[in-house]
């Protein structure tokens, strides 16, 4: 007779997911939302509008961060002649992940004459990170896209770095069925050695990349690399193929979010940023 105690079962992680699937379309000159859907940890809010042509969308994480093995997905189509802006509830962190990276997916579809502000606050890193993030955005001629993507390597107020982490992190754009613009960043190992990197970061740590795809882009340009040039962070801008560009490298995360926020307001012709943003 076997009397050794059974072996405990094997505990797994907890894991997140989340799903959103979400569409607008325009009604008598005004963007209506057509179609939502949400699942686990993403959820949606439509708060009201600041125009009477312009819908607010703003999506939440109710699990409090991504840690390893989260999976995130957000599918968002526009229709021709709607307008939407988008921001999310606050920053996103990305906590240690034990084992499998986590993933978050993020496709976007504007039709003709569709306009988007994608206005994602800052994504923080924490020691010991992993996540594959995707953001494809499928575009129209006459489409137009303004678009933010911020990155903060640990908490420096709190005197956090990164010592180790894994990122792999693609956007791309299409246009009318075509790749018109992919950026892809790669880290592994140690996070802090990479950024200090004079090819790399020089020693920043917190980055921004702003886009706009616009008939007007080129417009843009000189008063944003006016702006860029009297801030206190290393920035430049350029246009290709019609796409305005601009990178931001800055110390900390204070200092980006000032000139990322003058910068999308200048982009924006000074329209007020969504409220979560005025924090």
């Amino acid at each position: 007779m076997n009397f050794m105690p059974a072996a405990p079962p094997i505990t797994r992680p907890q894991r997140a997911t989340g799903r959103l699937n979400l569409s607008f379309q325009s009604h008598n000159a005004q963007s209506k939302l057509k179609t939502f859907y949400q699942e686990g940890c993403l959820k949606a809010r439509l708060p009201r509008p600041a125009t009477e042509t312009t819908a607010d969308l703003i999506t939440l994480n109710i699990s409090g961060g991504i840690a390893g093995g989260d999976s995130l997905s957000t599918a968002l189509t526009l229709e021709p002649n709607t307008n939407l802006r988008l921001a999310t509830q606050s920053a996103e962190r990305i906590y240690r992940a034990l084992d499998a990276p986590a993933t978050i997916t993020t496709t976007i579809h504007l039709g003709h004459h569709a306009k988007l502000d994608y206005l994602p606050q800052e994504t923080i890193f924490f020691n010991a990170f992993a996540l594959h993030r995707t953001l494809d955005i499928h575009l129209e001629q006459n489409s137009n896209l303004l678009a933010v993507e911020s990155l903060i390597f640990g908490r420096q107020s709190s005197g956090e770095t990164i010592q180790t982490g894994h990122l792999r992190d693609r956007i791309t754009l299409h246009k009318n069925g075509q790749k018109i613009w992919q950026d892809m960043t790669r880290l592994d190992g140690n996070i802090a050695h990479h950024l200090s990197r004079p090819a790399i970061a020089n020693g920043a740590t917190a980055m921004s990349c702003l886009i706009l795809h616009a008939p007007n882009a080129r417009n843009y340009l000189p008063p944003l690399r006016t702006l860029l040039e009297t801030s206190t962070l290393t920035a430049g801008a350029t246009l290709l193929d019609g796409i305005l560009i601009a990178r931001l490298l800055a110390p900390n995360s204070q200092t980006l979010r000032k000139t990322v926020t003058a910068a999308l307001k200048l982009l924006r012709d000074h329209e007020p940023l969504p409220i979560v943003w005025q924090g």
